[in-house]
This record gives structure tokens, C-alpha cells and sequence, in this order.
């Protein structure tokens, strides 16, 4: 009797790895473009820095400082969010164009190490941005591709070069 108890609890808890870890990994193709690094380079606030290869810019001068983490309804200057993407944070980035309604299907991404802001600057309705890789996008219908921003964020959260543990205390400053 115990055999088969300890042979179900073992069947089981394998299953349950297995679902986990296939439930973990990416379904679709990585469409994002990769960006060489360009530095990790703090600066000061109002010094002059370099020109940025990507846009949004996914490395290189950056504050001091991070941003808070969630979801913001107002811009955040890039060089405190590249500060977050070298601590493997993963910055959504919208155009403030976009409907009410996927503000809201956005905010509902803003979990562990996610940062999600309007900004101006973006050439597309949305870009994903991790260190060194950027997935941009307009948005077909109206449609936020839930699954596409899912992938993006398990391949590349917490992949910067400075991880940072969920939950670390950092300074920000907002």
C-alpha cells in the first residue's frame, strides 16, 4: 500500500515539473532584434551621453538610479529604465496613442521585474525591451498580442548583467 501511495505522489510531482517547465518556456519565435551593447556607464542627471543604437534604447548611459517597478501612466526618462534592464527588468513601452482599454490589458503585465511606461519617442505602438533586445510592434486591430509580450518576458527576464533577486531592495528614484 505504501509502494503505490509513494509511486503516486512521485508520478505526480513529476507531472507537475513538467507542466511547470513546459508552461515556463516560450511558445512562439523570438521576434525581437538583438542591439550590440553599448556600455553600462553611469552618468549624472543632465550629462551629456552618446547617441543610443536602439529604440527605445535597450543599453548604455544610464542613471544611477532605477525606476519603480508596475505600471506608470507617465513617462520616466529611458536613462533610469536602462538601469533596469541591466538589472534584468523588463521595460514595456507604449505610445501614448494607444486605447484606454490596452493601457488596461497592459497594467495587468506590471508583475515581478516589469516596468511598463508611456513614452513618446517610440516609433511603434509597443516595444518590449530587455537588455540588449528590443521587440517592436503596432498593435494589428486594436489587439494586444498577450502570448508575444508572455514569450518575450520569459526569454529575457532577469537575463541583464547584473541580476538583481526578486524583491532586492534598490534605489529609485520615483
Amino acid at each position: 500500500m505504501w509502494t503505490l501511495i509513494v509511486a503516486i505522489v512521485v508520478v505526480g510531482v513529476a507531472w507537475g515539473i513538467v507542466k511547470k517547465s513546459k508552461g515556463a518556456a516560450p511558445v512562439g519565435p523570438d521576434q525581437s532584434i538583438e542591439y550590440p551593447m553599448l556600455n553600462r556607464t553611469h552618468i549624472e542627471v543632465g550629462d551629456e551621453f552618446g547617441v543610443y543604437n536602439s529604440n527605445p534604447p535597450s543599453s548604455g548611459w544610464h542613471y544611477e538610479l532605477t525606476s519603480r517597478k508596475g505600471f506608470h501612466e507617465e513617462p520616466v526618462p529611458d536613462q533610469y529604465v536602462i538601469h533596469n534592464l541591466e538589472h534584468g527588468d523588463i521595460w514595456i513601452a507604449y505610445h501614448p496613442r494607444i486605447s484606454e482599454d490596452t493601457k488596461d490589458a497592459l497594467s495587468k503585465f506590471a508583475f515581478s521585474k516589469l516596468i511598463i511606461t508611456p513614452r513618446e519617442a517610440n516609433d511603434t505602438d509597443i516595444a518590449l525591451v530587455a537588455w540588449t533586445h528590443v521587440d517592436a510592434f503596432d498593435l494589428e486591430g486594436g489587439v494586444l498580442p498577450e502570448e508575444r509580450i508572455h514569450d518575450f518576458i520569459k526569454r529575457y527576464r532577469n537575463k541583464g548583467p547584473e541580476r538583481i533577486p526578486v524583491g532586492a531592495m534598490e534605489a529609485i528614484f520615483n
